[in-house]
């Protein structure tokens, strides 16, 4: 298995650190830059080898915003990749567009339960999901990889692989950092960040 995972470029609602869940907010500057520059970089690291790769993204317009400079920077047409709606990232429910401090003002209670227990806890509202529930997506996706893989999707789907594959545990993988102008890649099992 070999896969170069890269989370969508910044958005002014990462820059407020709001939860965005599946809300479909548009790449900002900065984020179109380090869309750009992650496609730069992948360019050197795959080189003639890209042709072989299978490019997939989530649905939401940040991500293929992000995957089309990606492939632009690679010089391959911006188009041809393929959507997977199971990349989606993790839905917050009705905390979407919140950043913490406001939702800790209105629900502090609800706020301390996610912190003592942040990967099963689920948020309120309809199609709310725990980074459990997001992990059974994502394994499923993660069954279907058959060939060399460049993937352009979210922080809750890269904390799920680093759960699924066993680099951390739930607590850990729940607080990661993921930034979005590095490439993490996924090679016969280990992670590492590029």
């Amino acid at each position: 298995m070999l896969i170069y995972m890269v989370r969508h470029g910044q958005t002014d609602w990462n820059a407020e650190s709001r939860l965005q869940g599946q809300k479909d907010i548009p790449l900002n500057e900065t984020g179109r830059r380090q869309a750009t520059g992650n496609g730069l970089a992948l360019a050197e690291i795959l080189g003639r080898e890209a042709a072989i790769y299978d490019f997939v993204s989530s649905p939401l317009s940040r991500t293929r915003e992000t995957m089309q400079r990606l492939r632009q920077a690679m010089e391959l047409d911006p188009l041809s990749y393929r959507i997977d709606e199971r990349l989606k990232e993790v839905s917050f429910g009705d905390w979407e567009g919140f950043t913490l401090p406001e939702l800790k003002r209105r629900v502090p209670e609800r706020i301390a339960a996610r912190r003592v227990a942040k990967w099963d806890f689920i948020p309120p509202g309809p199609q709310a999901e725990s980074y459990e529930i997001l992990s059974w997506r994502v394994g499923a996706w993660l069954k279907d990889v058959r060939k060399p893989t460049v993937c352009v999707s979210h922080g809750g789907i890269i904390r799920a692989l680093f759960k699924l594959l066993g680099e951390m545990d739930s607590d850990e993988a729940a607080a990661a950092a993921i930034p979005q102008d590095r490439i993490l890649e996924v090679a016969d099992g280990s992670i590492r960040w590029l």
